[in-house]
């Protein structure tokens, strides 16, 4: 028999009333901690807020408290499908017919046909012998390092890669190095330093979320095949919409066959709900499956956001038009925030990181393009290094000429009235 939420309530001890707070010397020691170190972030300009939308994702925006009309440059929808009509006719039809959760992991009762389908399109997709799905990108990043390599092993990291990539090298017990930022000489110097250990991994963000630009990946590959390593990218930020087809940054650079694996995700451009994977060679995939502490530990992504990122993939392999709208629409923005003075971290790239240096610049002109109707949101330490605040504009294919002129101009009122430009 199903209980009243009152009955739950009441098992559970919570009743109605005001929020109880530990008791005691060391919970009140905790709090001021806390409170202290929290007032720090708030003086230094660096408190992150988080807006309300009442709305469904998309380029246009309402704000709870009845904030309409606001056109969103800030989200990593790149291809605008995360309110796709058939995207979210898919997801419907998924609830209905494989339910809400699985309530389970994977290796237990937590594997439904859809997920082996959305695995084999996902390795269709990257031209891959297999995929393996996980809660998101981040697990992915976590659980391959330290089921892939060993203290006989080395990994060689690009010092400007995603957290995920960073947190899940620290988890492996294989030898670490970093490299200096896309920088091809220091990247084969540490190749040379590696060569001692059995395997080497060069791991990279194919395109770097923060200042938009993309990792050179036909040198990598090059060095990789003389110092006979293996290459690992992370492609959130290209999957979907870099490339002819929208395969990522190593269908741009044509090098598909160089690259040994691949993890990107399901959040951004392939429907923008959640999940990620990993693909590659299928002995490896096999080999996550039985290792990787995310994967066997995490509940099955739910059926709705496998139909969403399925029908995406769909989407995307019936056409390339929407993967190739992206690239007018950025040298737009690009082309158009240069000549009004603006600098533009990055190139051809949908990320637009507006580079203003200083956190409180970037905190109060967002809060004031907001007030002309423009969301976006300044990024800065720790998101970013000190000293290199910005404000991240990300270009969607649904977003119009119109959108984009509108965007400009606002910045360009507002960086003149902040001594920006």
């Amino acid at each position: 028999m199903w209980r009243s939420a009152a009955a739950v309530r009441a098992l559970r001890g919570g009743g109605a009333g005001a929020p109880r707070a530990a008791s005691g010397a060391a919970a009140a020691q905790l709090r001021q901690r806390l409170e202290n170190e929290l007032e720090d972030i708030r003086g230094a300009g660096t408190w992150k807020s988080e807006r309300v939308i009442a709305s469904r994702q998309g380029p246009h925006l309402r704000l709870a408290g009845g904030g309409g009309g606001i056109i969103n440059f800030c989200a990593n929808n790149y291809l605008g499908l995360s309110s796709h009509p058939e995207v979210i006719r898919a997801a419907v039809e998924a609830l209905e017919k494989f339910g809400a959760g699985l309530s389970s992991v994977r290796f237990i009762c937590g594997t439904q046909s859809i997920h082996k389908d959305l695995e084999e399109k996902i390795a269709r997709f990257h031209q891959r012998e297999d995929a393996i799905l996980y809660a998101s990108c981040f697990d992915a990043n976590a659980g391959i390092f330290e089921a892939l390599l060993t203290p006989e092993d080395a990994v060689l990291s690009d010092e400007l890669n995603h957290a995920s990539i960073i947190d899940g090298i620290r988890l492996c017990k294989a030898n670490k190095y970093r490299y200096k930022h896309m920088d091809m000489q220091d990247l084969e110097a540490k190749l040379q330093e590696a060569q001692k250990h059995r395997l080497r991994l060069v791991a990279t963000d194919g395109a770097f979320s923060m200042d938009g630009d993309i990792a050179p990946l036909r040198e990598i590959c090059q060095l990789a095949q003389k110092y006979d390593a293996l290459v690992f990218i992370d492609e959130c930020h290209a999957t979907g919409f870099l490339g002819p087809n929208g395969r990522g940054t190593d269908e741009l650079l044509g090098v598909m066959d160089k690259v040994t694996i691949i993890n990107s995700t399901l959040g951004k451009a392939l429907g923008g709900a959640a999940g990620g994977y990993t693909t590659g060679p299928k002995p490896l995939i096999d080999l996550l499956r039985q290792r990787s502490r995310p994967y066997l530990f995490s509940n099955s992504l739910p059926p709705a956001v496998v139909g969403c990122a399925s029908k995406a993939l769909d989407l995307l392999m019936e056409s390339n038009a929407i993967a190739q709208s992206m690239a007018a629409k950025t040298q737009r923005f690009r082309s158009k925030m240069t000549a009004a003075g603006f600098t533009i971290s990055g190139k051809d790239h949908p990320i637009c990181p507006v580079m203003l240096g200083d956190a409180r610049l970037a905190s109060v002109m967002a809060e004031d393009m907001l007030n002309r109707g423009i969301y976006v949101i300044g990024f800065s330490y720790p998101v970013v290094p000190k000293g290199k605040a910005r404000i991240r504009v990300q270009i969607s294919a649904v977003h119009s000429d119109e959108d984009i002129d509108r965007c400009v101009d606002a910045f360009t009122e507002v960086g003149r009235k902040h001594g920006a430009l």
